[in-house]
């Protein structure tokens, strides 16, 4: 228990109050820089996300978890490790009686999650494509730290080197942008790229598909072939898609569209190919 006001909380000092020292073997890196961790919060409010009850993922020694807590009404904090899961309920011992701080220990790719109005996390980099996309189709708003390049190609506009599936199945859940690059020093051990915080907000795709799961095994699927034209990704990826008849897809399809590459088309595009793919492909169930 500390009488640390909420928001001010030192992060060195959290991280000496914790006892343990960061694990890259586990990809923790601790951000510890005051300025950044005061900016994150601010991505939130100052578009109006809902911050009743905010889901941090990755809280470890509980700097951001701090910051959070001056901004929302509730936190719930998902963190691995039991060491610093142990160490955030004795830190915030008072915000956890006050009922507005919840730790949950485990992974955060299997626990039950609650029904928060809004995410913001510094997330562990080895799992954070697969947290992003168990978050996205919840259609919450999201401010959420990845390695830059992953940022970039979350963001990318077609035609760009760095569009590519991740730009069209983040973009079919939501905006995307790029706020803000942070430096190597920010954080503590340094990891060794640059890393960017992303905000999202949740929106209907403009064009639509017969079915989510397919639409992303789809994608998934041509996009191993990106620099072949589609009726090339189409016949050489149905291991992938689970067609049972890509040539009756490349026989249906428009030439030109067959004759492009899946790193020029939009996602609206893609989204007629699929949903054509699953009319008179043969899709397995």
């Amino acid at each position: 228990m500390t009488d640390t006001a909420t928001g001010t909380r030192d992060p060195d000092s959290l991280v000496r109050r914790a006892g343990k020292r960061a694990d890259t073997r586990k990809d923790q890196h601790f951000l510890v820089d005051d300025r950044v961790l005061d900016r994150i919060p601010e991505y939130a409010t100052e578009v109006g996300m809902d911050c009743s009850h905010v889901l941090e993922v990755g809280a470890g020694p509980g700097a951001l978890t701090d910051r959070l807590l001056a901004v929302a009404d509730r936190v719930t904090a998902v963190e691995r490790d039991p060491d610093f899961a142990a160490h955030l309920r004795e830190e915030f011992a008072d915000e956890i009686e006050a009922g507005r701080l919840t730790v949950l220990q485990g992974d955060a790719l299997s626990v039950d999650l609650p029904d928060y109005t809004a995410s913001v996390s510094n997330l562990p980099y080895g799992a954070s494509s697969e947290i992003a996309f168990r978050l996205l189709p919840r259609q919450r708003p999201m401010v959420l730290m990845f390695q830059q390049e992953f940022a970039e190609r979350m963001a990318a506009d077609p035609g760009t080197d760095d569009y590519g599936r991740l730009s069209v199945t983040a973009g079919h859940y939501a905006d995307v942008e790029v706020v803000e690059t942070v430096p190597k020093e920010a954080f503590d051990p340094q990891p060794r790229v640059t890393s960017a915080l992303v905000r999202t907000t949740p929106r209907e795709p403009d064009y639509s598909v017969p079915d989510d799961d397919f639409f992303m095994d789809f994608l998934r699927a041509v996009f191993t072939q990106r620099r072949k034209t589609m009726r090339n990704a189409v016949r050489n990826t149905v291991h992938i898609s689970g067609l049972g008849d890509a040539d009756a897809v490349v026989e249906a399809a428009d030439e030109e569209l067959m004759s492009a590459r899946a790193g020029d088309l939009s996602p609206s595009a893609f989204a007629d190919l699929a949903t054509l793919a699953y009319e008179v492909g043969q899709p397995e169930d």
